[in-house]
């Protein structure tokens, strides 16, 4: 079953340019896994800094070998995390 994955990140609208060029440089390395079926970075029209990710994976598996993924590490972890003020993920099975 499809698993899926939604984050809403919020940073300072000062950062959300180094946010935006780093989510748009790991959206291109995800989509690129053998188990991502979709990963799409929005932004939130009414919220400066507001950012919000759509990301669907065959299987939790895939979501866990998306996060052991260098590109994950690189852009997320330590580019992207350090730069929110606000952060909520909900994960949830495809019907």
């Amino acid at each position: 079953m499809a698993y899926a994955v939604v984050a809403h990140y919020r940073c300072a609208p000062a950062d959300a340019d180094a946010v935006r060029a780093a989510l748009l440089t790991a959206r291109e390395a995800t989509r690129a896994e053998p188990a991502n079926l979709a990963y799409d970075v929005h932004a939130v029209a009414d919220q400066p800094g507001g950012f919000l990710l759509y990301e669907r994976y065959q299987d939790a598996a895939g979501f866990a070998a998306h996060k052991a993924a260098p590109h994950f590490k690189e852009q997320i972890v330590e580019t992207v995390w350090p730069l929110l003020t606000d952060r909520s993920v909900t994960f949830a099975e495809v019907l």
